[in-house]
């Protein structure tokens, strides 16, 4: 997605936004970080504090990316969340996010064969990760309208 502006944003010094992020977070410090560095890179972010908000949000509005944490409540909760955004027509970019750094998230990544788990440690691979995914759903969808229109 193509960062967008009004000529009223540019002349008040409100920042672009680049993509609609939903970040799915109970713990407050973390969610409020999270917001924090992805809002001043630039992305819109809303969050929610459980999985039942999260899916209201979804209900509501249109994501670019959603990520929720791997510990969120039970190890089920925040693969309910990825499971029901895949299912909206839209279909966002979705991914977990591990605050540890405890080598599992390889060995996770391999056993799922996905690139589904962001790591939130290092700023940069995580900025970069955040990037990368909503990039590739970019692409996708712009495939996706392409085969649609050949088809007609």
């Amino acid at each position: 997605m193509m960062p967008t502006a009004d000529s009223g944003a540019a002349a008040s010094g409100r920042s672009l936004e680049l993509a609609r992020v939903l970040l799915v977070e109970s713990d407050v410090a973390s969610r409020l970080t999270l917001q924090t560095l992805l809002e001043a890179c630039g992305y819109s972010v809303e969050v929610a504090a459980s999985a039942a908000e999260a899916v209201g949000k979804l209900d509501d509005g249109i994501y670019e990316l959603v990520l929720a944490e791997t510990e969120m409540g039970s190890p089920e909760a925040g693969r309910g969340v990825l499971a029901y955004a895949r299912r909206k027509e839209y279909k966002p970019a979705t991914a977990m996010i591990r605050k540890q750094r405890d080598g599992s998230i390889r060995e996770d990544r391999k056993k799922s064969g996905r690139r589904m788990l962001v790591e939130t440690e290092d700023v940069t691979t995580f900025l970069g990760q955040v990037a990368e995914l909503i990039s590739l759903r970019a692409t996708r969808r712009s495939e996706r309208a392409l085969r649609l229109t050949a088809s007609n």
